[in-house]
């Protein structure tokens, strides 16, 4: 008997039917996603009810899934992936949410454990944080604030890992360490692979991409343009001097996060994408934050604090919000 393990599939149906025809399964052979089966890519609903409906596939809840569950309790909002996705089901989405919300944090196998993102450490995978199995942002703050390694080097269980969530290469290629933890997330919906895992063999396949279809999706379901209602405010030389002085407090402190993240090894051996998310949730949120982001890709300037800040009167009030007077 074998069991096709599946990266992250993000709507890709095509690509999982070629995948699954590559892998020649048989009568008794069992198929298990990874989870982020859905949001992104153009064929969402077909996918999940693959899922929904044959007998031999089971799925994990990534944290895709998670999130449109817990939008449905009203503790998030859906990013546009998500809404996107909500549109494409229709009338179908509660059934949707209703499935999603069944779906399993863990499975456990006889060659191998299986989650979505991450398991922490000497953990029991039955006591594991629900946002670090997942791969949450709340989830990378937890093992980020615990460890100063990646938890996939301090891994110590008997059990191989096998893990989707994110492209550990940045490339079309599945991430193996150690011959024990094995990541799955090949990038697919963005014009990589998709990638599975043959056990008990361990034995890698995968098929090529369609394209980048979350781009091509993502142009095919425009938001609405809603016309700004905010004030356009006009600056004089003195409130350019004040803006200069907030520009100048956000560079140094993206200096200064920038060389507290680069001293890290762990930081080092992050792919660029990752490397950003990392950053990101260290800056925190608000405009101040959203000023360093501009810092860091070298794109701040008069013009982008003028557009962030808006009002000339709320330089202080951005300042203040990276701690200074």
């Amino acid at each position: 008997m074998q069991t096709l393990v599946i990266g992250d599939i993000h709507g890709c149906f095509f690509e999982l039917q070629a995948l699954l025809e590559k892998a020649g399964l048989g009568e008794g052979d069992a198929i298990i996603a990874v989870g982020d089966i859905v949001d992104r890519g153009p064929e969402t609903p077909q996918v999940l009810d693959y899922f929904r409906q044959a007998i031999d596939a089971r799925c994990l809840m990534g944290n895709h899934e998670r999130k449109h569950v817990r939008a449905a309790r009203h503790e998030v909002k859906l990013s546009i992936s998500q809404q996107i996705s909500r549109q494409q089901w229709g009338a179908d989405y509660p059934a949707a949410i209703a499935w999603m919300g069944g779906l399993p944090l863990s499975i456990e196998l006889a060659e191998a454990v299986i989650v979505h993102g991450y398991l922490e450490p000497g953990v029991a995978v039955a006591e594991q944080h629900p946002s670090v199995v997942c791969g949450t942002m709340g989830g990378d703050k937890i093992l980020r604030e615990r460890y100063a390694r990646p938890w996939y080097e301090l891994y110590r269980g008997d059990k191989a890992v096998i893990v989707g969530h994110n492209n550990y290469t940045d490339s079309d290629q599945p991430f193996i360490y150690n011959d024990r933890v094995f990541g799955l997330d090949t990038d697919c919906v963005h014009g990589k692979r998709l990638t599975g895992l043959l056990l008990p063999a361990f034995r890698m396949i995968s098929v090529p991409s369609r394209g980048n279809l979350w781009g091509q999706v993502r142009r095919t379901y425009q938001r609405p343009q809603v016309v700004s209602q905010r004030p356009v405010y006009s600056w004089s030389g003195q409130d350019d001097q004040a803006l200069m002085q907030l520009i100048e407090a956000v560079r140094q402190a993206n200096e200064r996060l920038l060389r507290s993240l680069q001293a890290s090894a762990y930081y080092a051996e992050l792919s660029p994408r990752l490397q950003a998310r990392r950053y990101a949730a260290e800056a925190g949120k608000g405009r101040f934050a959203t000023l360093m982001q501009l810092a860091r890709l070298g794109r701040l300037d008069l013009e982008a604090g003028r557009k962030i800040v808006g009002d000339p009167r709320e330089v202080a009030g951005v300042l203040g919000e990276g701690g200074n007077d």
